[in-house]
């Protein structure tokens, strides 16, 4: 399962700050909105969470815990 940032449209003010260091090109600015945009992208480095002024990018993480036989 590939994850992705999340983006929470009524908390983004569409500043650009979180497509300013989304190094991969996973978000971008269209029609000026910020938009996540590839999958394939997205590395995962919490980049664009850490610098979101407004909480509006959100990136989950999945917990999975090994089964012990």
């Amino acid at each position: 399962m590939i994850q992705m940032p999340e983006l929470n449209p009524e908390l983004c003010n569409d500043c650009g700050l979180c497509v300013q260091v989304c190094q991969g090109g996973g978000l971008v600015m269209e029609k000026s909105r910020v938009k996540v945009v590839d999958t394939e992208k997205c590395d995962y480095c919490g980049d664009c969470e850490s610098v979101c002024l407004n909480g509006a990018i959100n990136l989950p993480y999945q917990i999975v815990r090994p089964v012990v036989a």
